[in-house]
């Protein structure tokens, strides 16, 4: 029953990754299909997007509280339901004030996923490196269909097709899980499936302050650069796209896909080296990336940005086992909110500044220049994590059941 009840709740763990991403992602492609429509500008109708981001952080946190004094199995089919319903009714809205509703509602239920199914997939996992790589690659692979449905939706069907039909797939996602949860195939761990040692308090707080700050800055870049993409290709993939919003969401997917397998590569080496190099290593060579994607268009722009988004998936499993190192397990999904609080919720305040600095320049290198300050802090501030951040190796050589 436990090894059943472990593989369904990361297989449902994984499928929500997808489906979360993808649907906090189909706006900013949606967006150029309605560019001009009610008399809004791109950084005009893309602020409509900003409460949802805003929620989809700031609501993990007492999402997270809830969790780990409630139940994570029907916290995610809370996700799941609330999530689908709140896609579809963003497709049937009809103005501005409905599409800013029905944003927001994604976001505040799509808020529960990261510090609940994260910590969930982390309670069922034995090689948690490995399956947070896992994960990460179902979120890429979510992040990456997101432009593409978008994008052929609107231009095969209707915008509001792009939002209706990943809501009625996740709806059936939440009713799967709840029949699985009622039928007792999926029943709550007490304790994890392999115990972290508890770490030292003053590593604790030397970690806690680090992450809030690595954390922050990394989640407004992942904000910045995804919601920036369609448009960035857009604007200088002018004779790959003609101009064609199928195009473009081709690429930004292609951007997502291609890089995905790299959460696999961050997990592998999450398991088998200090976490403190893997996490540091990752964003120093980020930084001349960013800048040398700043000068690119056409095919090299697509190439750089693999690159960019290549590295920041290979640091994310690093980040999230430094985060279960120095978290109590019984405050884990707690942990995970505070951090999607930072990275979704704070960093959401740079979704406007994606349209504000677009609006005033006709471009995005002053946006490349703000991305790669902000990854030279992370660099500075991960020099200073506890030195002794190493997962097990002999246990990762252990296979998953």
């Amino acid at each position: 029953m436990s090894a059943r009840s472990a593989k369904l709740s990361v297989l449902f763990a994984n499928f929500g990754h997808v489906l979360t991403h993808m649907l906090m992602l189909l706006y900013p492609t949606v967006v150029l299909a309605l560019e001009g429509r009610y008399g809004l500008t791109y950084g005009e109708l893309l602020a409509l997007s900003v409460p949802g981001y805003v929620l989809y952080g700031v609501a993990a946190l007492p999402a997270g509280w809830l969790s780990d004094r409630w139940s994570a199995e029907h916290m995610m089919v809370i996700f799941f339901l609330g999530s689908g319903v709140s896609a579809i009714l963003t497709g049937l809205a009809d103005g501005p004030v409905g599409l800013g509703i029905g944003l927001s509602l994604i976001g505040l239920f799509g808020a529960i996923y990261h510090p609940v199914g994260v910590a969930w997939l982390v309670r069922n996992a034995e090689n948690r490196g490995r399956m947070l790589g896992w994960n990460g690659i179902f979120g890429s692979l979510g992040a990456g269909i997101a432009s593409f449905v978008a994008g052929s939706l609107s231009d095969l069907a209707t915008w509001r097709a792009a939002f209706i039909v990943p809501g009625i797939v996740t709806l059936l996602g939440g009713v799967a899980l709840m029949a699985c949860v009622r039928g007792r195939h999926v029943v709550a761990l007490k304790t994890d499936r392999k115990p972290e040692p508890e770490p030292e308090r003053a590593d604790v707080r030397r970690a806690f302050v680090v992450l809030s700050i690595t954390m922050l800055l990394s989640g407004l870049i992942w904000q910045m650069l995804t919601v920036a993409l369609p448009k960035l290709f857009d604007v200088r993939l002018t004779a790959l796209t003609h101009g064609g919003t199928m195009g473009t969401g081709g690429f930004v997917s292609l951007v997502f896909i291609a890089s995905a397998a790299m959460q696999f590569l961050g997990g592998w080496l999450a398991d088998r080296f200090p976490l403190r190099r893997v996490y540091l290593l990752a964003w120093a060579v980020q930084v001349p990336l960013l800048l040398v994607a700043m000068r690119m268009s056409e095919l090299p722009l697509v190439a750089a940005m693999i690159l960019v988004f290549s590295v920041d998936m290979i640091s994310t499993p690093s980040e999230n086992s430094l985060l279960v190192r120095y978290t109590p397990g019984r405050w884990r999904a707690t942990a995970f909110g505070a951090k999607y609080l930072l990275a979704l919720g704070v960093s959401a305040l740079g979704v406007p500044l994606v349209g504000a600095l677009y609006d005033a320049t006709g471009d995005f290198g002053a946006l490349f220049l703000i991305l790669t300050a902000a990854s030279a802090i992370i660099v500075l501030a991960a020099a200073f994590l506890p030195r002794d951040a190493i997962r097990v190796t002999a246990a990762a050589a252990v296979p998953a059941e």
